[in-house]
């Protein structure tokens, strides 16, 4: 079974969880293109970063999910941020370098976000109406959405649509 990012399940209303994620590090990429095709076009150059190729010939194990960042929650645009979550407990000093130029290691903090869980296709319509789902709940909880939407997929491709899971996480403001 597939190492999963961790988190914490701190209230969960139906499908809309508000979560605290532990501090991790992702392997990203920027790739251009359009929301459905981003994954693939990171995909390679990723999955060749935790297969090996960086500076120390590491393997790192494969997570879940694939994060694809969605710039200001727009599910037409043609730049997207895609990433691997690194293996729990690992650091950014822990991990090798990349050899790709393209792939960058970041330490992401812990966080807090609320997150909806949804099966089916990746489009940019499912993303879209899950996004406004999450927006709704979050403006009856009274939390800030910062940053960027995330489209999170659990599943690899060959997964019959009808059995994906996949989630729409978007990072919360830290309550005062």
């Amino acid at each position: 079974m597939t190492e999963e990012q961790v988190y914490a399940t701190v209230e969960k209303v139906g499908n809309i969880e508000l979560r605290a994620y532990d501090p991790c590090v992702i392997a990203e990429i920027a790739v251009e293109g359009s929301f459905e095709g981003a994954g693939n076009k990171a995909f390679r150059p990723l999955v060749s970063f935790i297969g090996g190729r960086n500076q120390t010939g590491k393997k790192v194990a494969m997570t879940a999910p694939v994060i694809q960042d969605v710039p200001d929650g727009r599910a037409d645009g043609n730049e997207y941020v895609v990433s691997f979550v690194m293996p729990a407990g690992s650091t950014r000093d822990d991990m090798p370098d990349p050899t790709d130029t393209r792939v960058q290691l970041r330490a992401v903090p812990a966080h807090e976000a609320l997150a909806i869980r949804f099966s089916g296709r990746w489009t940019a319509s499912s993303f879209s109406k899950n996004l406004a789902t999450l927006e709704n709940a979050a403006k009856e909880r009274g939390l800030q959405l910062i940053g960027d939407p995330r489209l999170a997929r659990y599943d690899p491709p060959w997964t019959p649509w009808f059995r994906r899971r996949n989630e729409v996480v978007w990072t919360v403001a830290p309550s005062e």
